[in-house]
């Protein structure tokens, strides 16, 4: 089984060769509060839909800010593709991926505005399929920071209030590792 493999999560040294392994992340920070922000009904009518800062302050202005240190995860419904591969990683005609994710203004906005403690999303990404520099998972990961992929059942989770206790495997100078999520709920 790769580091990668299904429900993961990636650790700085995926993307930056001075980065932390995901051995050096401490139990403490694989606990933490979580926010969903849902955008499904976006993602139908455009596969390559990013996350904007606009979607942050929609949200916000209905859930309250972001709180420092939290999770925050997005919520596409790409879940439901995962029967098949084709589908889950939007394989196009064009060569290339197409599915949702996190557009760089709002991760930059979620880090370094709200404080947010890391990102997770139901994709094989956390940026949108058609980004392969991987903008997203770099600019998350210049710390040590969640990112999680491929997570499952996001729909059944609040806008708030949760609490996820993330479980890795320690591999030593590992890049990141299979994980089991687990969401506690209000």
């Amino acid at each position: 089984m790769g580091e990668h493999s299904g429900t993961h999560l990636n650790a700085p040294n995926s993307f930056h060769a001075s980065g932390d392994s995901v051995d050096q992340y401490l139990g403490e920070s694989l606990v933490a509060s979580a926010v969903v922000i849902d955008v499904a009904e976006r993602v139908q009518a455009n596969p390559d839909y990013a996350l904007t800062v606009d979607d942050l302050t929609i949200w916000e202005a209905r859930n309250g800010l972001v709180p420092a240190g939290s999770v925050v995860l997005l919520q596409t419904g790409w879940q439901d593709r995962w029967s098949s591969a084709e589908q889950y990683l939007g394989a196009g005609a064009d060569g290339r991926l197409h599915f949702p994710g996190f557009g760089p203004e709002a991760v930059r906005s979620l880090l370094d505005d709200r404080g947010a403690g890391g990102i997770g999303i139901d994709t094989p990404g956390v940026e949108p399929g058609i980004d392969s520099d991987f903008t997203v998972n770099r600019m998350a990961l210049e710390q040590r920071r969640i990112v999680l992929e491929n997570l499952w059942n996001l729909d059944q989770l609040p806008a708030t209030g949760t609490t996820l206790v993330i479980g890795i495997l320690l591999l030593r100078g590992g890049a990141g590792s299979p994980a089991s999520v687990l969401a506690f709920l209000p």
